[in-house]
């Protein structure tokens, strides 16, 4: 899907509630324009050259309506690749799976089911096929197996860009006294804003560090990914409320900043092995 559009006032599209049913696999390459979507418990936020992997497993479960935001007197130039499986990734990284983040390997073999989202800076060797794709100089077949060619390469070049990161959190860093300090500021923003967490570009702009120091370092210093650190957090709020009796299950998810009730439950049950109403009515957690 190529989107290329200019809107004289900011755009919201009001999605209506419904159900999930389909995992959603989408590869976002963005060169131009901000955008925003509240779809997730995380909300994506992206503006300049940036892209994205985007997994949306189904809970099975209804999901709120949710707004997507374009914003006015910018010029949107985007490509987005939707997937209908994993069986499309599957079929040909086998060979490199392990070379992966752990994550997106077991979303790839089926055995997850945690929404993951991964973001970063467009590279230069993505922005040859997004031009050849935007200008394809087919038609009829030929521009359909070409599209289809350039679509694969630039999943390619985003799981390589994976790799790359990967292999980078990987290695050791020295973390400067200063950068500790940011890491653990990111940490208090990500906290203090659990309800509408920033995305992790606009996290490392915050705290004034770079992205994949941000991630190598989180790790670091407290042993987790950055949304995994959050993700703890919520949960661990929301344990507490449950236990406390004295609100219900949806109010807890919405404290927790879930605008999804059944995320929240699918994620409190991932978590603790109980559901959240079932951790209310008093049955006990095992850690």
């Amino acid at each position: 899907m190529i989107i290329n559009q200019k809107y004289h006032d900011n755009l919201q599209i009001v999605f209506e509630a419904g159900q999930d049913e389909f995992e959603g696999i989408e590869f976002g390459f963005n060169l131009s324009g901000s955008y925003s979507s509240n779809r997730l418990d995380f909300p994506y936020k992206t503006s300049g050259r940036e892209n994205f992997l985007q997994w949306d497993f189904p809970s099975g479960q209804d999901y709120d309506a949710f707004v997507d935001t374009w914003f006015r007197n910018e010029h949107f130039l985007k490509v987005d690749i939707h997937l209908k499986s994993s069986e499309v990734l599957n079929s040909f990284v086998r060979r490199v799976n392990q070379e992966l983040p752990l994550d997106l390997i077991k979303l790839i073999e089926g055995k997850g089911q945690e929404t993951y989202i991964e973001n970063n800076q467009l590279t230069t060797a993505m922005i040859l096929p997004l031009q050849q794709i935007i200008n394809c100089p087919f038609q009829g077949i030929t521009k359909q197996i070409y599209l289809e060619a350039k679509c694969l390469e630039l999943i390619a070049l985003k799981l390589e860009q994976l790799i790359k990161i990967k292999n980078a959190s990987i290695e050791s860093i020295t973390l400067k006294p200063k950068d500790i300090e940011k890491i653990r500021h990111a940490r208090d923003i990500l906290i203090f804003q659990q309800e509408n967490p920033p995305s992790l570009l606009h996290l490392a702009r915050q705290v004034g560090i770079n992205d994949n120091k941000l991630k190598i370092g989180f790790r670091e210093v407290f042993g987790t990914t950055v949304f995994g650190y959050l993700h703890n957090h919520r949960m661990e709020i929301a344990r507490q409320l449950l236990q406390d009796g004295k609100m219900r299950v949806a109010a807890v998810a919405n404290a927790v900043g879930y605008a999804n009730p059944g995320h929240f439950a699918a994620g409190f049950k991932r978590k603790f092995g109980v559901s959240p109403s079932e951790c209310k009515a008093g049955k006990k957690i095992f850690e």
